[in-house]
């Protein structure tokens, strides 16, 4: 998949990532896309047990089929320091290198992350939008800003998700008496949009199946902590460590 080179730098320090969220955060666009979607590319990311590197991957769900047609992986090591609401600037270089290796291009990005539902509105579903050129929702596990009613009990209870006097998102629940998930526009579609396709894609568990295919695929592809082993004790160093009574 070709994907124009980003606009901007991703060696920026904390405050000149937040101006330019507040920059590209005019770039979203909220419309409802005039046509049906069918390829979901969903995305999540995690991080190597030594912090250094991001690995990123991406399922290509195909909605009318209800199956898989490719998922890759990638990994980049990491620029940028952990700061709540700037998470994009330290995922989104190993997502587009994952997106970059699809042989089909998606209809729309499913990001485990927030869109609009962020303290700046441009969270990892905006950002990646904007960068791609394509649909993009934000499905979250956690609330990152605003409040909200508990939504009914029932799959498919909604609840607005509220900042500031500003419907940022929706709470809704994908199964019955489990907990919710936030979804929020990323770019290129509307808020109805966006909570149709998180239940269209939400089967049988509480996240719908390309992002949480995608978070599968990471857990696999993330290296395992190296578990040194145990030391070795030598008689001399037994008697040592553990003196007779008579040595005190």
């Amino acid at each position: 998949m070709k994907l124009p080179p980003p606009p901007h730098s991703w060696r920026l320090s904390p405050k000149q990532a937040i101006a330019l969220q507040k920059k590209m955060s005019g770039l979203v666009s909220r419309s409802r896309p005039a046509e049906a979607f069918r390829f979901v590319a969903g995305l999540d990311g995690a991080f190597s047990p030594d912090g250094r590197h991001c690995i990123a991957g991406v399922v290509l769900w195909d909605l009318q089929q209800r199956r898989v047609v490719e998922q890759h992986t990638a990994t980049r090591r990491l620029n940028f320091p952990y700061i709540p609401g700037l998470l994009s600037f330290r995922e989104i270089p190993a997502w587009l290198a994952a997106l970059r290796k699809l042989r089909q291009a998606p209809d729309v990005l499913m990001c485990d992350g927030q869109g609009l539902a962020h303290p700046r509105r441009f969270g990892i579903a905006s950002h990646l939008g904007v960068l791609c050129g394509l649909p993009a929702v934000g499905c979250a596990k956690s609330r990152l800003v605003g409040t909200h009613d508990q939504p009914p009990a029932r799959r498919g209870g909604r609840a607005p998700l509220c900042d500031k006097d500003e419907v940022i998102g929706t709470v809704l629940r994908t199964r019955t008496g489990i907990r919710p998930v936030y979804v929020s526009i990323g770019h290129r579609l509307d808020l109805p949009t966006a909570e149709a396709l998180v239940l269209e894609c939400a089967l049988k568990y509480r996240l719908p199946e390309p992002t949480r295919l995608a978070d599968r695929l990471v857990a696999a592809a993330k290296p395992k902590p190296v578990t040194p082993p145990p030391k070795t004790t030598t008689s001399a160093d037994a008697s040592s460590a553990h003196p007779s009574r008579a040595a005190h």
